[in-house]
């Protein structure tokens, strides 16, 4: 496939109000990219539209306040966003929610939660798109896992499934979609600076009080150090390359080897290694 052209693209971006997304929508605007902006925070979605649209005037960008969760109204969303641009060339998804506690200290509903977001939301996007991307000559997919798509810590039940669920579609689907031209990149960012932690859910069965919980919060904050717009400028470059498979961070590098050396037995190194982020 040859590179992908930005400047006159269309992209569809979900999670676009904070961190990684709204990054990604600053850097996409700066190279070209028309914008259909998707997010459920409608004042941190209509901030950014309104900073873009006075950056670049000459390109279309609009605001879609969606909760993902809600995958029975992705069809509508769809026909909302090619009803304002009539074309889409790239499709982004890259909203997601975390959940702390282990498997049995989350409900079932909670775990679900997660799944609806992270992982349906992504399969619901792709089929309302995919006819319009077919269309294109050069239409691309970018699906944002995580590195707990790539390693599964404790405490992580209903994050790493989506993460690794959405690692497994997004293959099946650049190998179904090849033929049609149109590629398909997974990304894994290890920790990159956003809100992610400050925002997750706690599971309805955890036990630990305030305290402990601020000081957990604190420390996963210390790990997440990537400067969100970094972030956005390697996943860009991997979509420009037309890459498959995209690691975002000297940690998810570090990690996706050690997950190779050790596929059975990388946690008890990897839980040294978090633990020693988090204290530094």
């Amino acid at each position: 496939m040859t590179d992908f052209p930005f400047s006159g693209a269309v992209a569809v971006l979900t999670g676009a109000a904070s961190g990684i997304g709204r990054a990604l929508a600053t850097d996409l605007a700066r190279r070209g990219s028309h914008l259909a902006l998707i997010d459920r925070d409608a004042d941190g979605l209509d901030q950014l539209a309104g900073q873009l649209s006075a950056r670049h005037p000459q390109l279309r960008v609009t605001t879609h306040h969606v909760d993902l969760a809600q995958t029975a109204a992705i069809p509508q969303l769809a026909e909302d966003v090619l009803k304002r641009h009539r074309r889409v060339t790239l499709l982004i998804n890259n909203a997601g929610v975390a959940l702390g506690g282990t498997f049995d200290e989350v409900t079932l509903e909670e775990f679900d939660w997660v799944q609806s977001i992270n992982f349906r939301a992504v399969v619901a996007l792709c089929k309302a798109f995919l006819p319009a991307l077919k269309a294109e000559l050069q239409p691309h997919i970018v699906n944002v896992s995580s590195v707990y798509g790539i390693a599964a810590p404790a405490g992580q039940a209903a994050y790493s499934a989506s993460k690794f669920a959405v690692r497994g579609f997004s293959e099946v689907l650049r190998h179904e979609l090849a033929p049609h031209g149109i590629g398909v990149t997974v990304v894994h960012p290890g920790g990159v600076r956003t809100n992610i932690a400050n925002r997750a859910r706690v599971g309805s069965g955890v036990r630990a009080s305030a305290q402990e919980a601020e000081a957990q919060r604190q420390a996963m904050n210390r790990v997440l150090r990537l400067d969100p717009a970094r972030a956005a400028q390697i996943i860009l470059t991997g979509v420009e390359r037309r890459s498959p498979r995209v690691l975002v961070g000297t940690d998810a590098r570090v990690i996706d080897l050690l997950v190779r050396v050790r596929p059975a037995t990388y946690w008890a190194v990897l839980r040294a290694l978090m633990l020693r982020g988090a204290a530094t």
